[in-house]
């Protein structure tokens, strides 16, 4: 602990910091899928293709609204996503087909102090459950950590919402708390929980991250052969 002239607790020095750079112009390529700053017009048709595989709109009932029922529905929600200047939006490609199959955002980026929160998540079925989802989320880790510098990434989701805090704690974003009444959303309250990845937690994270997207950690179908959470440190 350190104490200041007058008596006081306060937090380390930091000489060296200096504020991070806004994600811009991203590109991020893996070997299951490449992000790209989405394009409404470019990505709008595919994507609505996409959202539809699934039987029902139940993966929207944590988004800001419900699923569009049509292209044109999807085209104004993303232009409405992309007229946001607070948000780095980004379209997920799978490799293998080359087609848009979900949207991912940066936001909430705070540059002096290195914070900013993937959020706006948006997977269609054909990312779900498969390695191309993880894969998507430990590219833009590495981007914020290891190219961008910043030293803090968050996670927040409805509290209710249970696949996306466990999504979160699978990649290792620490459990901070709940905040109570945080928004109102779609005419009802939200509690918001909320989780933390920082950069000294971070090369751990990496790591475990690695190995499980290692080519030898599948099978010739595609198959994990051990799950993320054997790799992951313990919080």
């Amino acid at each position: 602990m350190r104490i200041n002239q007058y008596g006081q607790p306060v937090g380390d020095p930091l000489p060296q910091w200096q504020a991070c750079a806004r994600p811009n112009n991203v590109v991020l390529k893996g070997r299951f899928c490449h992000l790209a700053s989405l394009d409404c017009q470019r990505d709008y048709s595919a994507l609505f293709a996409a959202y539809q595989q699934a039987p029902d709109g139940c993966d929207w009932t944590y988004l800001s609204r419900e699923r569009p029922d049509t292209p044109q529905q999807l085209l104004e929600h993303l232009e409405k996503l992309q007229a946001d200047s607070s948000l780095v939006n980004l379209t997920v490609f799978d490799v293998a087909s080359q087609l848009p199959v979900g949207t991912v955002a940066f936001m909430r980026i705070e540059e002096k102090s290195g914070v900013l929160e993937i959020g706006h998540i948006c997977w269609s079925p054909l990312m779900q459950q498969r390695a191309i989802a993880t894969e998507a989320i430990y590219l833009m880790l590495r981007h914020t950590f290891d190219e961008l510098g910043y030293r803090r990434c968050e996670w927040k989701c409805d509290s209710l919402n249970a696949p996306s805090k466990r999504a979160a704690q699978r990649f290792g974003f620490n459990y901070e708390g709940r905040f109570l009444k945080a928004i109102v959303t779609k005419g009802r309250n939200r509690d918001t929980d909320w989780f933390a990845l920082t950069d000294d937690r971070w090369p751990a994270v990496r790591s475990a991250l690695e190995q499980w997207l290692d080519r030898r950690n599948f099978d010739a179908s595609g198959q994990q052969l051990q799950r993320l959470q054997e790799f992951m440190p313990q919080l």
